[in-house]
């Protein structure tokens, strides 16, 4: 089985991804790397971040152990949002970045996110080639040919820096509660979004190793609601634990998800003229109520596989300005090279202080089709192709959702279960379709 899912390498700490498994990861990364780097006279430079989860203080130790070991420098940046990382890749053109997190999974779980020089993903192919090389032998540097581990303190201040360039409009006037999902964001959002000008209520933003994502951040929203409506707030902000993502709350407790965003911020840029091609960029994923939007905005939608990455692979090949997901990842071109959950925050927050209005009538140019999406856990995802009996009650779905709604399966990139998916005309059918499919799935794909 595969090593790397969709986002990098995932799974449980110390059982699943071991520090073995970091520091072998690290070593062939580091070999593939800078084997293929163009200038091979400098001695390479990583940079390393991680989350606030307990586990990442020893996977860290192995990967620095890895990357010095095999003569990279490594320069440690602390708890900092996984897209600080891809930004300081770049600023300092570094040859590697790595971001240590499991994003919006249980605390038990952590992972390992890889950045090549730019900033960027590693693409599909270098992943299969660093995997392929992971406990081969290889001739260890020696003496001065080993690298160093060096504490960087000015990173978080850097990165502040820069999401704070993209705030052309001051946001002053504007209360906002932030809920950093007691994760990476605890020690930069609230900063960045004061000095943006706005007035910043913090919630969960005492991250103690063990808390993060815990009944908090976008995966959890019933609280920010509920601080949203106590401090009658114009705007509530969700993060996930490495702050990819941004979810969100309006004045009156409703919630904003990464389709709204995407509305919203698709026809801000094509008023000011900045929405390449007049194309947005979103996943299979993208509720149809999305879809209907943009038609009526006469905007043109590019969907692809669900995963921020092809997302940005597509943006990237076709120069398009703006992508993202409903989950919230999404990703401004001219402003970052990856999804950011603090920069989608200020951009958002923006557009309410540009626009006059309030972020429910923003919101409100899309209407969301009923969707229900149901996890069927503990099944052997990778047995889901060519399967007949799954195929056949997929087109019996379709068929009676008609032209008012969609059905979608997808195996999960990071963990053993299988998404199933049904936007319809009605909750009530939704569920009902919704239902019967996982009940397919459940007995055809059975147990682990």
């Amino acid at each position: 089985m595969a090593l790397f899912g969709t986002d990098g390498i995932r799974g449980l700490a110390n059982s699943e991804l071991t520090a073995e498994i970091a520091l072998d990861l690290s070593v062939a990364a580091a070999h593939v790397l800078v084997e293929s780097s163009s200038n091979r006279d400098h001695q390479p430079t990583a940079i390393i971040g991680q989350d606030s989860r307990a586990s990442g203080e020893f996977l860290e130790a192995a990967v620095v152990a890895g990357l010095t070991s095999a003569g990279i420098n490594v320069y440690r940046v602390g708890v900092i949002p996984t897209p600080a990382i891809a930004h300081l890749v770049a600023q300092s053109k570094a040859d590697l970045g790595v971001m240590i997190s499991a994003s919006h999974n249980p605390m038990p779980d952590n992972g390992i996110k890889l950045f090549a020089r730019g900033g960027g993903k590693l693409d599909d192919s270098i992943e299969a080639r660093i995997e392929a090389r992971m406990g081969e032998e290889w001739r260890r540097p020696t003496g001065r040919g080993v690298g160093r581990a060096i504490n960087d303190e000015s990173a978080s201040e850097r990165y502040v820096e820069h999401l704070l360039t993209s705030v052309l409009t001051p946001l002053k006037g504007l209360k906002v509660v932030v809920d950093c999902a007691n994760g990476a964001a605890s020690f930069v959002a609230p900063e960045a979004y004061r000095r943006a000008g706005a007035e910043v209520v913090a919630i969960f933003d005492q991250p103690d190793g063990w808390n993060i994502n815990a009944d908090c951040g976008s995966t959890h929203m019933e609280h920010l609601r509920a601080a949203v409506l106590q401090e009658k707030a114009d705007i509530g902000v969700a993060h996930d634990g490495d702050a990819d993502r941004c979810l969100a709350i309006d004045a009156a407790g409703k919630e904003i998800d990464g389709d709204h965003i995407l509305t919203i911020l698709a026809k801000g840029f094509k008023a000011r003229g900045i929405l390449r091609s007049n194309t947005v960029v979103a996943t299979v994923m993208s509720n149809l109520g999305f879809l209907h939007a943009m038609k009526d905005a006469h905007i043109d939608v590019i969907t692809t596989a669900v995963g921020d990455r092809y997302v940005l692979e597509n943006m990237i090949a076709h120069d398009y300005a703006l992508g993202g997901e409903q989950s919230g990842h999404v990703i401004m071109r001219d402003l970052a090279n990856t999804g950011d959950g603090l920069l989608t925050a200020l951009q958002l927050m923006q557009e309410v202080v540009r626009s006059g209005k309030g972020l429910q009538e923003l919101a409100a140019t899309m209407v969301r089709f009923p969707q229900v999406l149901i996890n069927v856990k503990d099944v052997a995802k990778e047995k889901i192709e060519n399967n007949a009996t799954i195929s056949s009650a997929l087109k019996v779905a379709q068929q009676r959702l008609g032209e008012s709604g969609r059905v979608l399966l997808r195996a999960s990139g990071t963990e053993a279960l299988v998404r199933v998916m049904v936007e319809a005309s009605s909750d009530s059918l939704a569920q009902e379709v919704a239902q019967s499919l996982a009940d397919v799935v459940k007995g055809e794909l059975g147990s682990r």
